[in-house]
């Protein structure tokens, strides 16, 4: 299959946002965190404004199409007196814990602060009958059998989010992930130079596994980027650092995981090597397929998977930002050389996903070895919107996109696809475009 016939299969959904021609998005209102819940029902965004907002899928749609749940404010700004520093509310990122009930919880993180959120159905009740009336006369002297027993029906049902745990004063840097282990009970969150493991239950106390921090910090050479648990076994977890390499920790080893139980790393040839080559080879996202074998990683130019079994070197490499090697000079300039650039897996594995420049986003199919690019724009709604895709063939469209995303000069680096999440079981995936959400099905 072309890799047009591909493009074509995957189409937009919905978009969640301004669709609007004014360009009036404000700080706030910038996505910062997308993430799907275990069964896809359910998606959630945070945004830099501290707020989270939920979706539900509409089950009157035959296709995977979602509507609005509720929102919240997860995080306010703070203000660290010791360090004279200020906190923002941003939300780095929100995990959903698997649904043992009714409610919904989920944790949401800021720079410092980790809350567990319950997310429910609150009946609003209101009294009918009573001994007084209804204000308007006095009350009057009643007789025993004249006593009325106060009523309470259903008025309303409304949905509540309430912080059932606060887990902070933790970190001394910026927490830049967390982690839900597999048993349901345990989590991590990670800085820069640590990584807690904590208990769901338990807020006031969590138990340090990683530890880099130097005792000189002139020494320090690496800092962590990213930390996730396996998907299967509750006792590993990895992570990333900014040299690039991914290590595979075992907690029943000891308690503090110093010793690593494998390094997946790939040496640079000396021969590429250039101010630039650190920086661009830190990691900023990694992600376990659903069966525990592959590890998928991000750095600024390209993704790369890993085996598991396999540690010098990757069985994948797949090119996203080649075509901007000539930039990276103006884009150290404008400090979008150090963008955060998530990635994912599709549900069965099969395919994994990335974001880039001017909106446009890859789908790679492994078994097929297509790159599939599209765009998160709002034309895309207005395309929808007014049915306009008369006389284009898609190859055609494919072809001017292709070209649009290789003439660099064109790019407009103040749009970017950083945050997306894939719904675990159909092939849906859910894109943060500045203040918009899209949806694309394939």
């Amino acid at each position: 299959m072309a890799p047009e016939d591909a493009s074509s299969s995957r189409r937009f959904a919905q978009c969640f946002g301004d669709k609007g021609e004014v360009e009036d998005v404000t700080e706030a209102d910038i996505i910062s965190a997308v993430e799907f819940d275990h069964t896809g029902d359910y998606l959630a965004t945070g945004d830099r404004g501290g707020r989270v907002v939920l979706f539900e899928r509409n089950e009157g749609k035959k296709s995977c199409e979602y509507k609005f749940f509720t929102e919240f404010q997860s995080h306010e700004p703070e203000f660290d007196y010791l360090k004279s520093l200020e906190i923002e509310e941003k939300i780095n990122k929100i995990r959903w814990c698997k649904r043992q009930n009714s409610a919904h919880f989920l944790l949401s993180t800021n720079d410092k602060t980790i809350k567990l959120w319950k997310i429910f159905e609150k009946s609003i009740k209101v009294v009918t009958e009573n001994n007084v009336g209804d204000g308007a006369q006095p009350p009057v002297a009643l007789k025993k059998n004249a006593l009325k027993l106060p009523k309470l029906i259903h008025h309303d049902t409304i949905t509540a989010a309430i912080p059932r745990k606060i887990y902070q004063n933790a970190h001394a840097y910026h927490i830049n992930s967390i982690s839900i282990n597999s048993d349901g009970e345990t989590y991590i969150s990670t800085d820069d130079l640590r990584i807690n493991l904590w208990n769901m239950d338990i807020s006031d106390q969590s138990f340090n596994i990683v530890d880099i921090k130097p005792v000189n910090m002139e020494e320090l050479t690496e800092v962590i980027t990213m930390a996730e648990f396996h998907p299967k076994h509750c006792n590993l977890f990895a992570y990333s650092s900014s040299k690039g390499t991914i290590k595979l920790s075992d907690m029943r080893s000891s308690a503090l995981c110093d010793q690593h139980a494998k390094v997946f790393e790939m040496e640079e040839d000396p021969q590429n090597k250039s101010f630039f080559s650190e920086i661009i080879s830190s990691i900023s996202d990694l992600k376990f397929s659903r069966d525990g074998r592959y590890i998928l990683s991000r750095d600024y130019l390209t993704l790369k998977i890993w085996d598991m079994n396999m540690e010098s070197r990757p069985v994948k490499v797949i090119n996203i930002h080649d075509h901007i090697k000539t930039k990276l000079c103006d884009l150290y300039e404008n400090d979008c050389i150090f963008d955060k650039f998530e990635c994912t897996f599709s549900g069965d594995g099969t395919q994994v996903l990335s974001g880039s420049y001017s909106n446009f986003f890859h789908v790679y199919d492994l078994q097929t070895e297509n790159d599939i690019l599209l765009q998160a724009d709002k034309s895309a709604f207005k395309a929808k919107r007014a049915g306009s895709t008369k006389n284009k063939s898609p190859g055609a469209r494919k072809m001017s996109r292709r070209e649009e995303y290789l003439n660099v000069d064109n790019l407009d680096f103040s749009k970017k696809i950083l945050n997306a999440s894939w719904h675990p079981r159909e092939n849906t995936v859910a894109l943060a475009a500045t203040n918009n959400l899209f949806l694309f099905q394939g």
